[in-house]
């Protein structure tokens, strides 16, 4: 039997891993991140935040100009981080970018009383969007709102079908404390997940949705958005799935070093080098995907040392 999450009993979580597997994860190095790339699973390293911030707009940017109207096309990304959004904005205003025929989808969005949240909640997820980046766009470059898709609980399956239509030439993300994307968060830890979480087929099967959000997660957001108040942070959510993700031609995960700790943004790497799948770390089933990338800043990716303070 595996052992209860030692930060939330009730769910799964990496915690419940076998210690040996957490400790070859906590000692590597820089160097030791590159050496873990493979085919299908390429690392990156930035000295500079304006280089990282650069490179991660320019996903944007690639996605948004190579979409055509006989073959449509975009990018699938978050609220987290969003320091490049802004950039992507500046740039298509600046160098004057057509990005008219362009498709983008939300990753997720809160969910209070059964409802997601409309733009006026202050930590609305399509408000951010919206004030960072498309707002921003001047109106004779920027694509019609019928391209820009957002989750929403009344219209899931019209969402999902999207990724049919519409080529996501890269599904873009951070990573939270739970090593999720998105909020692909671990499961509760009850019923037929009682004693083992779902296995990784089964948890790829799961496609846009509501579900309960992750104490850890809920705690993340509060520190990151909130000033640390949990108690604004709701307790659930809709969220891309792994359905929609494999669909997408590559998954582009981004760690400037501030979401997730120094631990965590090896851990997932270790296990997608090494094909070690485990729905309670779900960034690890990534290592079935056939093409991704992640991005390190360099100056945080830190130390797994005890330094007391």
């Amino acid at each position: 039997m595996r052992p209860n999450s030692k930060v939330a009993r009730d769910w799964w979580d990496y915690t419940t891993l076998d210690p040996e597997l957490l400790d070859q994860a906590a000692r590597l190095t820089p160097k030791d991140l590159l050496a873990l790339q493979r085919p299908g699973f390429t690392i990156n390293l930035y000295e500079t935040r304006e280089e990282f911030f650069a490179a991660e707009a320019m996903e944007y940017i690639r996605a948004f100009t190579a979409s055509t109207p006989d073959n449509p096309a975009g990018i699938c990304g978050p609220i987290g981080p969003t320091e490049h959004l802004p950039i992507v904005a500046r740039m298509i205003n600046d160098l004057q970018i057509d990005v008219r025929e362009g498709h983008f989808w939300a990753m997720d969005e809160w969910v209070i009383n059964g409802k997601d949240v409309d733009e006026t909640y202050p930590l609305s997820f399509k408000r951010a969007n919206m004030e960072m980046l498309f707002n921003r766009i001047e109106k004779h470059l920027r694509m019609d709102d019928s391209h820009l898709h957002f989750p929403t609980v009344d219209g899931m399956d019209e969402f999902s079908r999207s990724f049919d239509s519409i080529r996501c030439m890269v599904m873009q993300g951070g990573q939270g404390e739970t090593k999720h994307w998105a909020f692909n968060d671990p499961p509760e830890r009850t019923g037929a997940y009682a004693q083992t979480p779902p296995s990784p087929e089964e948890y790829r099967k799961l496609g846009t949705r509501v579900l309960e959000v992750h104490p850890m997660t809920m705690i993340q957001n509060a520190r990151t958005s909130g000033g640390g108040v949990v108690t604004n942070i709701p307790s659930r959510a809709i969220t891309v799935g792994p359905q929609e993700t494999w669909k997408s031609d590559r998954v582009s995960i981004w760690h400037p070093g501030w979401h997730d700790n120094p631990f965590g943004i090896r851990l997932s790497a270790y296990m997608i080098s090494h094909n070690i799948t485990d729905s309670s770390v779900p960034m690890s089933l990534l290592a079935d995907h056939p093409e991704v990338t992640f991005h390190y800043l360099l100056p945080n990716i830190g130390e797994c040392s005890v330094e007391m303070h």
